[in-house]
């Protein structure tokens, strides 16, 4: 979460408790305190101030930000909400408070926070952080996703349709093609594991590869990502009117957008046009409504053929078979044999950013634990909002606290490692599974997974059908506590499953990184000579 501490007004600094600006003086200190990263001390002193005037909506904002920071998030919660019913225009407060709100599987009202804040002071990277975060929220359709990211193009993008130049780039259809990525992920992070497969693959003959790095701290895998390109371009300090001027001396044919509203994006580089052709991909399967960018890529299964792809900005171009590429660029950890075998009982697991575990999700595990009744679910949580998810579970299932373990995120080999207790994940919804999904295929564990309204809800899907497992796909909140019930109970047929899933996965489209560099090649193919006979 971002962290908006308000800082003091010019005052001077008192400590007569007897005094009527004690409050503003304990606010202060507190500031300070904060600042030394005295988190337990700033803590007293903006409760200080906070109880000498219970309506200093600044003292409550900081308290709140430092209970944050202390993980104390039910208590961080707290405080923000009280901040903004004292003083509804605390922009930062209501930015921390969204935040918040959605890392802790709350998108609904995290969605109404963001609007509140954006409604005071309109930003493009606030706002970007709507557009994102509606994805996690239950009831958001996707003609709703739409309507927000064109009303983000219209604020903050179309205004610079006006410093678009002609392309003169040569409209010769089968040269060899220019290729822009852009990105803030060309490092050690989930990206990496899907773009890594993708450029080690490209055929250099007919494609010269330029990539935007974004990074903000390179490491091995930018290292290695970057000996895969032609050409190399940090454009970390440069701003977006000088990338893009970049970009346009490569003459880059087609660019790419890897990150869309994600964080660190550079949509803006986009708006400015300065490739013939942009596209867009990998971040998330979803629209950027840019009318700056030109297509984005997808699949038969996250947009089956025949369905509406009006809710989209761009015009959809279906590879043939997956979204993804994967590569857990590790031979570790081997599959062992289900757990269960040896606990006596069946674990189901969640490995997903907590961000995609909301209130809905909640509730239908805690009927899957109903079904199974020797069951467990391990879930990984941040400690600050495990309270709030156990309670939740109990409330909706009179889940036993007992059947629950939490674990904190950690390194890749750690999480690698969790998965060996885990028998069934379940995916999370409207967001479902990507990267973690594949890792837990990876580790032999299959999934259980719900089928969305939205293509990032139809990730699960995609990956099943490439893997040729449609029986672990529901269309129903029944089907989903069936699948994973049947599961749990027939053990010998979940040894089996797993002892064949890594195999599986390897021997699938998901991981043919040479079939998949070369259809996302004949995409790009196509798309330019669209562009050359004048086409979009």
């Amino acid at each position: 979460m971002r962290s908006h501490l308000l800082r003091a007004a010019a005052s001077p600094t008192q400590t007569n408790a007897s005094l009527p600006n004690d409050a503003r003086a304990a606010y202060q200190a507190g500031v300070d305190a904060f600042g030394a990263r005295r988190l337990e001390a700033a803590r007293d002193l903006f409760l200080r101030a906070v109880q000498i005037n219970p309506r200093f909506g600044e003292a409550l904002s900081n308290l709140g930000g430092t209970l944050y920071e202390l993980g104390r998030y039910d208590e961080a919660l707290e405080a923000f909400q009280r901040a903004v019913s004292v003083n509804p225009r605390l922009h930062p407060t209501l930015l921390n408070l969204a935040n918040l709100l959605s890392d802790g599987g709350r998108a609904r009202e995290a969605v109404r926070c963001f609007r509140r804040a954006i409604a005071l002071a309109p930003d493009p990277v606030q706002h970007s952080d709507l557009v994102l975060k509606m994805n996690y929220a239950p009831d958001t359709s996707a003609r709703a996703l739409l309507k927000e990211a064109r009303c983000w193009d219209r604020a903050y993008a179309a205004p610079l349709a006006r410093l678009i130049a002609p392309h003169q780039n040569d409209r010769s259809p089968e040269r060899r093609l220019r290729i822009g990525y852009v990105s803030p992920s060309f490092a050690d992070c989930v990206e990496s594991f899907f773009l890594t497969p993708v450029l080690e693959h490209h055929d250099h003959n007919q494609f010269e590869i330029f990539c935007y790095s974004n990074v903000a701290r390179p490491d091995d895998v930018t290292a290695r990502l970057r000996r895969s390109a032609d050409g190399w371009r940090d454009i970390t300090a440069m701003t977006d009117a000088e990338a893009a001027a970049r970009i346009r001396e490569d003459r880059v044919d087609l660019l790419v957008d890897l990150t869309m509203h994600a964080g660190r994006n550079r949509l803006l580089l986009f708006a400015r046009k300065p490739a013939p052709v942009q596209v867009c991909w990998l971040a998330y399967p979803g629209t950027s409504g840019l009318s700056t960018i030109d297509y984005r890529l997808s699949d038969p299964h996250l947009d089956p053929l025949g369905s509406d792809t009006s809710v989209y900005s761009e015009r959809t171009i279906h590879l043939p078979e997956s979204f993804w590429c994967y590569d857990p660029l590790t031979s570790e950890p081997q599959v062992g044999p289900p757990p269960a075998r040896s606990n006596g009982h069946v674990t189901f697991g969640c490995l997903n950013n907590f961000a995609k575990v909301n209130e809905d999700v909640l509730a239908l595990w805690a009927r899957v634990l109903r079904a199974v009744p020797s069951s467990k679910l391990l879930l990984q949580v941040p400690e600050g909002w495990r309270p709030w998810a156990l309670a939740k579970l109990k409330s909706y299932g009179d889940v036993e606290s007992g059947r629950v373990e939490f674990v904190s995120r950690g390194p890749r080999d750690q999480y690698f490692r969790t998965f060996g207790s885990i028998d069934v994940c379940l995916d999370p919804f409207p967001w479902c599974g990507g990267a973690t999904s594949l890792d837990s295929l990876w580790c032999g564990v299959p999934f259980v997974t719900l089928v969305g309204r939205t293509a990032v809800g139809r990730g699960g899907l995609s990956i099943a059908m490439n893997l040729g497992l449609p029986q672990l796909v529901a269309r129903t909140h029944d089907e989903y506590v069936a699948i994973a019930a049947a599961l749990a109970g027939d053990i010998d047929r979940l040894s089996e499953l797993r002892a064949g899933l890594r195999a599986r996965l390897e021997a699938s489209p998901l991981m043919n990184a040479p079939k998949f560099a070369h259809n996302l090649e004949a995409a790009y193919r196509d798309v330019w000579r669209r562009w050359c006979e004048g086409r979009r």
